[in-house]
């Protein structure tokens, strides 16, 4: 376990933006048969920003994860909170590339998959849910509220850190009081869900259907911390950023993981043609 990022070096000395040992386990893990690069998008492939309809991945990371696609027994997949029509649209993935939205509740597996679909009960504890969070947005200046297919969010990352503190705490209680509600802490989100779900399951679901005999996850929220727990021997977890995580590697930025993406691609080819 990863507990949080090393003092950086005195200036004009930049560590490596691979560890070695990160480095390593890269080596390994291009040379399994079937390989599964998974990815959540904002703060890993995308830098955050404050309106999320504006985030968008570095060129570099979006090039290396499309020409991973393209390799021989290699799938790749992004697994984010965001609702499916909205990671599309920051994402623009290609046609290959599986995914998974609203931490787990939407996936698209193809052109045959089938759209999410609520019950009666869960369509109404929904217009319950959204319409706790609305009232707390309504009181709470500089917050928003995200409709989801599966879900409502609380967006705070324009308001101050009192009132957004206080709207959590409000939202979180409302929610509480609806039976059936799954509620998910992220960075300056609260997240209500009818559909009980995470990356985890996600990863799970990804693995059986591409037959991965090995699994690399990069991710930089709370919300991955499922996705992490979900790994197994010889797969590779990589927190993006700061904090406490059950990750075996870290780096520091979205850049750097853009470098990681195409380190991979590169040993990954040479694995899959020699």
């Amino acid at each position: 376990m990863v507990t949080d990022l090393p003092q950086r070096p005195a200036a004009g000395r930049r560590a490596a933006v691979i560890p070695p040992e990160l480095r390593t386990a890269l080596a390994t893990l291009a040379t399994a048969d079937e390989l599964l690069v998974a990815t959540d998008f904002d703060g890993v492939m995308a830098p955050l920003v404050q309106r999320a309809e504006d985030a968008r991945p570095l060129p570099e990371s979006a090039a290396a994860l499309r020409a991973l696609a393209e390799v021989p027994h290699t799938s790749t997949a992004l697994i984010s909170g965001r609702a499916l029509a909205s990671l599309r649209h920051a994402a623009s993935p290609e046609p290959e590339t599986l995914l998974v939205g609203s931490h787990g509740a939407e996936t698209w597996t193809g052109p045959n998959a089938e759209p999410l679909q609520l019950t009666p009960v869960q369509a109404a504890l929904l217009a319950r849910a959204r319409q706790a969070v609305a009232s707390v947005v309504d009181a709470s200046p500089g917050c928003r509220l995200e409709d989801k297919p599966a879900g409502v969010v609380l967006h705070t990352r324009g308001a101050p850190d009192d009132v957004a503190s206080a709207a959590v705490d409000a939202a979180r209680g409302r929610l509480g009081e609806l039976d059936g509600v799954q509620v998910t802490d992220g960075k300056r989100v609260l997240e209500a869900s009818v559909v009980h779900s995470n990356k985890g399951e996600g990863i799970r679901a990804l693995r059986e259907l591409t037959g991965a005999s090995a699994v690399l996850f990069a991710g930089d929220d709370v919300t991955d911390e499922h996705g992490f727990a979900a790994l197994q021997r010889g797969d590779v977890g990589i927190k993006v950023g700061p904090g406490a995580t059950a990750a075996g590697f870290r780096v520091d930025s979205p850049a750097d993981f853009a470098e990681v993406l195409t380190h991979l691609l590169q040993l990954r080819r040479a694995a899959v043609e020699n």
